[in-house]
């Protein structure tokens, strides 16, 4: 019987061996595909009306454990150009793009990192935690990447990608600025953010935050009993009160988290629901990165303390902030 996999590995293997030529119009929109959120947004902001960006990965979708279908499939061998994350963050798919390189242009734009920046991996001697966008200082590496992509694709737009970037970049300054100002006013002793799996450790190194996870930097990775009881019993000795749900995982060991810490007498409250692998629905400003990271910003310091605005960085989150 066929499998699903071998099925799509077909469908691949016939889409890179009859891939005809792509028009190249001057004045038609360069087709980019970008496997996540974040990094369409990035091109939609550099590439403006120059680029037609579809996202492979909508709101509430795990990137580590995506495996291409075969419309990405389709979309992927059309594109002009093909953005993905890299540094394995994409494992399920990583063969895939490999082979639609040598046929297509295909970039891994936050492979351009230095390595002296990046976290080890927890499971892969070998490999680095991706969870970048979690900084914007580090983010906006990735979108000098991306502009140099689209660049490259299209050399006679390289002024007005390098004009947007520009302005882009300044919008993550002030979006780091921000971020710096609301949870510098987190008490010390609250400085501790547990979340689903280790997603925020980036987040943490940048704004000064112990960070535990359940799971680990990969979500593939289960939360073992031996590790949700040693997390209870931090958040019992160090009267930690509030963790935090993501939207792309489910929510049952936070949930085993507060049972746990109840059962010793100890009250923990869900601080909120964060954005870790993916942005939040189309169309919303939870939508855009700069959202994504407003609204988490603004949850971890109201949750853990601090006085935040309202609406966040420029009133423009939803209510419950």
């Amino acid at each position: 019987m066929t499998t699903r996999r071998q099925t799509l590995k077909g469908l691949a293997t016939a889409a890179l061996m009859t891939l005809a030529p792509i028009a190249a119009w001057a004045d038609a929109p360069l087709k980019v595909v970008a496997t996540t959120g974040m990094i369409a947004d990035a091109a939609r902001q550099v590439g403006g009306d120059l680029v037609e960006v579809t996202a492979l990965m909508g709101p509430g979708v795990d990137p580590h454990a995506y495996r291409q279908t075969r419309s990405d499939i389709v979309a992927m061998t059309r594109a002009d150009l093909v953005l993905w994350h890299g540094l394995y963050l994409e494992a399920q798919m990583e063969a895939f793009f490999h082979d639609l390189s040598r046929k297509r242009s295909v970039v891994a734009v936050a492979e351009a990192l230095p390595k002296g920046v990046l976290r080890g991996h927890d499971d892969y001697a070998d490999k680095f935690d991706p969870h970048v966008w979690m900084d914007p200082d580090l983010w906006k590496r990735v979108v000098a990447s991306v502009q140099s992509a689209l660049s490259e694709a299209r050399p006679e737009a390289a002024m007005t990608f390098a004009t947007n970037a520009e302005a882009h970049l300044k919008d993550l300054d002030g979006l780091a600025d921000y971020g710096q100002m609301v949870l510098e006013q987190v008490p010390a002793g609250n400085r501790v953010l547990v979340t689903a799996h280790d997603a925020f450790g980036y987040f943490g190194q940048g704004y000064g935050f112990e960070v535990m996870g359940l799971q680990g930097i990969s979500t593939q990775s289960e939360a073992g009993l031996n590790r949700i009881g040693d997390v209870v019993d931090t958040l019992v000795e160090r009267n930690v009160a509030a963790v935090f749900v993501e939207t792309s995982v489910a929510d049952r060991n936070m949930k085993a988290l507060i049972e746990g810490a109840a059962a010793q007498g100890h009250a923990v409250k869900i601080g909120g629901e964060l954005y870790s692998d993916a942005m939040g629905a189309e169309g919303t400003y939870e939508g855009t990165y700069i959202g994504m990271l407003d609204h988490n910003f603004t949850t971890i310091a109201a949750a853990l303390g601090a006085d935040v605005p309202a609406g966040g960085m420029d009133g423009k989150l939803g209510a419950g902030h």
